[in-house]
């Protein structure tokens, strides 16, 4: 039975049952002992469905809107476009946002720096922004043909994350920690890290890694790059070990009396993060520290890796947190939205990400980790063709556009060396094999061994999934 719904029946019925679930409570702190954290984290019965390909994820999502057409969507056709006019008859009746509703003119840009053909399929990519990228092409599929609905950032970075553009649905990773389980006993299913790119761009809430209707110890915990790497996690001054487990023994029992009379989750929950914590204060200090990885470690992740809080730091700290049993991974790095001085901070936000990306995909594959762990590349939507503002010789903006962009994925499953989707010349419309966001969720919850279709939870009367309540489909044709 769904634990889930396994708890709410509980609460119904709580009136009935008294007193006689009274070693509920009990069970739910024991199941957190070495060994039994699966079960406390979550790992609903019958999952996985079918045997998985992979084991865990780490998502590098570039928050704002990485520009495809100037990365990896290139045409060069487009050079022929740059400052023509783009018709009406391409842009059809699509929304726009309010940053550009009112110009007058849409002038196309093309791209302003050098593509080439790279890895043995000769795709198209920017070799002078992505020339690390570009030479693991062979391991890594493109999606040309992502697309969505959402064309502001709130709604759209919160539908990529949950499946819908409404507040208060799980995250992936929450869905992952719920119906997979922990595979550490002292570290968390989920956890999220946030670096900054050339400017802060949009700000990030807590919800996108939040657990929704689930409970909430499914939700991601923040990892942090200054003294205190998770809040609240060190014990106050006067504090020793031993007098932390007796006070967390004195709460536990408390937790479990109250539990016994109201039947809540929620404090089972509330058992489970604290024992938690407690594990942590022993196991997180010694995740953190990087400087005992050896130099060529540092060298191949850039010059940026030995630096707390950046983009490459955080891909070292992802590729330990993998090892140490981490279920699911999301480093977010911020500025992406260049609505102006596009070339300039685009430049500057890829020099930040490209080597220490490409470098994680071979760190894993040296240690036998890429076959069973995925790794994806991307934001919440594309720009557009037309310049925002005014155009000119070295320096333009791009708006949002949410019709078309690129996303790669790497591993777990996952062909190396293939693309998917076409765009047109404008790369503003797609033209073959679209790929809806929840078309990518489900087949990277299908590599995890999980039918999307089979795993929902009722909320609201509704089955709720990660891939909403539409029909979508896995992608098999960038899947081995």
């Amino acid at each position: 039975m769904d634990p889930l719904l396994s708890h709410q029946q509980q609460l119904a019925r709580r009136n009935f049952l008294g007193r006689s679930c009274s070693l509920l409570g009990g069970a739910a702190l024991s199941s957190l002992l070495p060994g039994r954290l699966q079960a406390a984290a979550g790992s609903v019965p019958g999952l996985p469905h079918f045997p998985a390909k992979a084991k865990r994820v780490i998502y590098l999502f570039m928050a704002g809107g990485p520009s495809h057409i100037d990365l990896f969507d290139y045409k060069p056709a487009m050079r022929d476009l740059h400052g023509t006019e783009l018709p009406d008859s391409v842009r059809g009746e699509q929304r726009i946002t309010g940053m550009t509703s009112g110009q007058k003119s849409f002038p196309c840009v093309a791209p302003m720096f050098n593509f080439e053909k790279v890895g043995e399929r000769q795709t198209w990519m920017n070799t002078d922004l992505l020339p690390h990228t570009a030479a693991i092409a062979d391991k890594i599929s493109i999606v040309r043909s992502m697309n969505t609905e959402a064309i502001n950032h709130d709604p759209a970075i919160t539908y990529i994350n949950t499946g819908t553009q409404q507040f208060g649905h799980p995250s992936m990773g929450a869905w992952l920690a719920y119906g997979l389980g922990s595979l550490s006993d002292n570290l968390p299913a989920y956890v999220t890290m946030i670096s900054v790119g050339k400017k802060p761009g949009q700000a990030l809430y807590a919800r996108l890694w939040g657990s929704g209707f689930l409970p909430s110890r499914y939700q991601g915990v923040q990892f942090r790059s200054g003294k205190d790497p998770v809040l609240y996690l060190n014990d106050p001054d006067g504090f020793d070990r031993d007098l932390r487990r007796k006070m967390l023994d004195g709460l536990g029992d408390l937790n479990r009396q109250r539990f016994e009379k109201v039947l809540d989750p929620e404090i089972e929950s509330r058992i489970s993060q604290y024992e938690m914590a407690f594990r942590m204060q022993a196991s997180v200090p010694e995740l953190m520290d990087i400087e005992k990885e050896p130099d060529h470690i540092f060298e191949s992740y850039g010059s940026q890796s030995k630096t707390k809080g950046t983009f490459a730091a955080n891909c070292i700290l992802a590729r330990r947190m993998a090892e140490q049993g981490v279920r699911f991974i999301q480093l977010f790095h911020r500025g992406w939205d260049q609505h102006g001085n596009l070339p300039k901070d685009l430049a500057h936000n890829c020099e930040s990400v490209d080597q220490p990306a490409a470098a994680l995909v071979k760190d894993l594959e040296e240690r036998g980790m890429l076959e069973d762990t995925v790794v994806i590349f991307g934001g919440e939507f594309g720009r557009t063709i037309y310049s925002q503002g005014k155009l000119t010789k070295d320096n333009h903006g791009r708006d949002h556009h949410g019709r078309c962009f690129s996303t790669w994925v790497a591993g777990g499953g996952f062909k190396p060396g293939a693309d998917l989707g076409e765009t047109d010349d404008f790369a503003w419309n797609i033209v073959k094999d679209p790929v809806h966001i929840n078309d990518f969720n489900a087949t990277v919850l299908h590599n995890l061994g999980i039918d999307h279709e089979r795993f929902s939870v009722k909320h609201l009367g509704l089955d709720s999934r990660l891939t909403g309540v539409e029909e979508r489909r896995v992608v098999k044709e960038i899947i081995t």
